[in-house]
């Protein structure tokens, strides 16, 4: 199997909303197409199960 040594990035449509899914060697990071921020979980969180508590602090810190 290949190694993941740079991003790899897919569209996928939630519903009727596009977004970009990219993976690479830090995590994943889903972000609403045409837009800069999302919700970004690191490998290393989601292997330790800290992967929603990550994405909750996440949420709370950005503004609407």
């Amino acid at each position: 199997m290949p190694p993941l040594d740079k991003p790899l990035r897919r569209e996928l449509m939630l519903g009727d909303q596009a977004y970009t899914l990219t993976i690479d060697p830090t995590g994943l990071k889903l972000v609403e197409k045409g837009r800069r921020n999302g919700v970004e979980i690191r490998w290393a969180d989601l292997v330790t199960g800290d992967a929603a508590l990550a994405a909750a602090l996440q949420a709370s810190t950005e503004r609407t």
